[in-house]
């Protein structure tokens, strides 16, 4: 019988090791985790985030498990999947460009429950769960060789999410191929979510985190799950993927860590702009104009970032579809000279003057680029006066060969955490800081949850 490549993954999953990652690795599961926790913790106060919470009321009922920046407890089931969903509801969680997954989205909230509903599991555990996690969530975006048609960064968090959580509850290998199994029964997402700029797009993220914890909690109790998971002739290559090869990636596994490779989002936005708002930001750095002197702009995308954000400003946008319309966002950039949060609010979103700034705008395309770049991506700026201004950006400021700055990255953090400041502890910022970057030393990830847990 031909092995499936789901061995593999389980393999991986229980041969991970804190004391076989390099410090670099651990350096950066550090700090994507305190950047997914920030983002996490704005995003308690994201659109429809109150709905959802009160909707989860009569899911399960109460629970151990924590959710960052409320005082309500939940299976935990239902706490990752919430968290998920406030992780990605701003478009300002990490990712992997190459696999387009936003890997840590899903990943970080199931091992943050498992943690949470049971005592004892340390830092270093953490750190493991995740960087395994991170692993094969990406592996299943890498392995793909077609355009998506499903919600990857969804689907492939199931995976990521049973792999961390699967490590966390001891699950053997068998076990792991079972809830692997159990996932992929359950995994949804379609890409009209993104098209059309909707809520469920963070949702899909939470259906598949929590569908991965209910998994595991099936395959511990003895579910005898499919076996050919990802190869078989209706497995999860050949249902959700038109072309995939997983063979790369799994000679990979153990050499190469992919939470190295985790781009962190400096703007609150589809990664499919970044590039574009880089450009306009440094040239606007050379010289000081207003959106009223730019006569016109082309900015020229890859194929893939075109077909992710290349769609028109609309009268009644909500944020949700802003984030992932270039034109907004690069007529606020031009009004604005950045773009944060607050270009996202009711009143930013219906400022008639970047509505018109955007109708200068056009998108071309860059040619000869993969399926999977994100880059590089060129401006030209044509101002009323005659001037032509022009920049290319190749590596995207987040990206690992043009990372943030530890201000940067730091300020970002703290910035999240003032947009909620009133439903935190004194000094959990400080608190969170200190702690995740002494993760490995923690005794008990609960200490975590005790920061992010809202007081009242």
């Amino acid at each position: 019988m031909t092995q499936d490549t789901i061995e593999d993954f389980a393999r991986h999953v229980r041969g991970t090791r804190f004391e076989d990652l390099p410090s670099h690795t651990v350096d950066a599961a550090r700090r994507f985790i305190l950047d997914a926790i920030g983002v996490g913790l704005s995003g308690s106060r994201g659109q429809l985030a109150q709905e959802l919470l009160g909707c989860a009321h009569g899911w399960g009922g109460a629970g151990p498990c924590r959710v960052l920046a409320r005082t309500d407890r939940f299976p935990a089931p239902v706490a990752a999947m919430l968290n998920a969903c406030q992780i990605h509801n701003s478009e300002f969680d990490s990712l992997h460009e190459k696999a387009v997954v936003h890997a840590m989205t899903g990943t970080l909230p199931a091992a943050l429950a498992i943690a949470d509903g049971r005592s004892g599991i340390t830092g270093r555990q953490l750190i493991e769960a995740v960087v395994a996690g991170v692993d094969i969530a990406c592996a299943v975006g890498l392995a793909a060789r077609s355009p998506m048609k499903f919600f990857r960064p969804g689907v492939a968090n199931g995976f990521g999410a049973t792999a961390a959580a699967g490590k966390l509850l001891g699950l053997d290998e068998q076990q792991l191929v079972a809830a692997f199994g159990a996932c992929v029964a359950q995994s949804c997402g379609s890409m009209q979510a993104h098209e059309e700029g909707s809520m469920l797009l963070s949702l899909q993220v939470g259906f598949n985190t929590r569908n991965a914890l209910q998994a595991c909690d099936l395959a511990a109790a003895g579910l005898k799950a499919t076996q050919d998971v990802l190869d078989g002739r209706f497995g999860y290559f050949r249902l959700f993927e038109d072309v995939a090869d997983p063979r790369p990636v799994v000679a990979d596994f153990g050499r190469i860590w992919r939470m190295d490779e985790m781009s962190q989002k400096p703007f609150p936005s589809g990664r499919a702009t970044h590039g574009a708002i880089e450009a306009l930001m440094r040239i606007r750095g050379r010289r000081d104009f207003s959106g009223a002197d730019v006569e016109g702009v082309v900015i020229d995308l890859t194929p893939v970032a075109k077909g992710l954000v290349g769609r028109p400003v609309k009268a009644g946008m909500e944020a949700n579809y802003a984030r992932l319309s270039l034109l907004y966002c690069a007529a606020r950039v031009l009004g604005t000279g950045g773009l944060t949060m607050a270009d996202f609010t009711p009143a930013a979103l219906a400022d008639e003057t970047a509505h018109r700034l955007s109708e200068r705008i056009a998108i071309g395309t860059l040619e000869g680029t993969g399926i999977d770049a994100f880059s590089p991506v060129a401006v030209r700026v044509s101002l009323k006066d005659g001037s032509l201004l022009e920049e290319t950006v190749t590596n995207i400021l987040g990206h690992p060969r043009n990372p943030l700055s530890e201000a940067a990255h730091l300020g970002k953090f703290r910035a999240n955490c003032r947009s909620v400041e009133a439903y935190l502890r004194q000094g959990a910022a400080d608190g969170l800081i200190e702690m995740i970057a002494n993760l490995e030393d923690v005794a008990n990830v609960r200490q975590i949850m005790d920061l992010v847990e809202s007081p009242s």
